[in-house]
C-alpha cells in the first residue's frame, strides 16, 4: 500500500489519522519522517485520538518517550536528541523494536538518527511541509 495525500489543514491531517488509524494494530512499527514542524507530532496527537486514548499527546523530544493508553500500548518516541543507535541501546530501546515482545505500536519520530535500531517497520509516512498550512504526506508499508 502507497497513499501519497495533500491536506490543507487541520481537519484534513485529523481525518487522514483516523483513516490510517483502522490498519494499526500491534505489534506495529510506524516511523514518522519530516523536518521540524512538518507536523509529525499533530498527526500523531490524531491518531493517538483515533486508537482510543485520552491522554495528552505532547512531543517527546526531552523525554524522548511518552507512552499513552488506548485500545492497546502506544509508544511514541522522539529519536531528535540521540546521535546513534548505541545511544539508544544504552537507554533500553531495543526492547520495544522486537515485534516478538511488542505489546502495542511504536510510533517513531528521527528514526534516521539511530539507523540500525529498528529492522521490522511496518509503515513509513513522510510528511514534507509546503506551506504553513499545506502538508504531503505519502505513507507507504512494507511487506512483512
Amino acid at each position: 500500500m502507497r497513499i501519497q495525500m495533500d491536506v490543507h489543514n487541520l481537519e484534513q491531517t485529523d481525518a487522514l489519522a483516523k483513516a490510517f488509524s483502522k490498519v494499526v494494530r500491534p505489534p506495529m512499527i510506524i516511523l514518522l519522517n519530516g523536518d521540524l514542524g512538518s507536523g509529525k507530532t499533530t498527526f500523531v496527537k490524531s491518531l493517538v485520538k483515533y486508537l482510543g486514548s485520552d491522554d495528552v499527546v505532547t512531543s517527546p523530544t526531552f523525554t524522548l518517550l511518552n507512552t499513552y493508553s488506548g485500545k492497546f500500548p502506544i509508544y511514541h518516541f522522539d529519536m531528535y536528541r540521540l546521535s546513534s543507535m548505541e545511544e539508544a541501546l544504552a537507554v533500553g530501546f531495543d526492547e520495544y523494536f522486537d515485534k516478538k515482545r511488542l505489546d502495542g505500536i511504536c510510533l517513531v519520530e528521527w528514526a534516521e538518527n539511530v539507523e540500525g535500531l529498528i529492522n521490522s517497520v511496518d509503515f513509513v509516512i513522510d510528511i514534507q511541509k509546503i506551506t504553513d498550512k499545506q502538508r504531503k504526506f505519502i505513507i507507504r508499508e512494507f511487506s512483512k
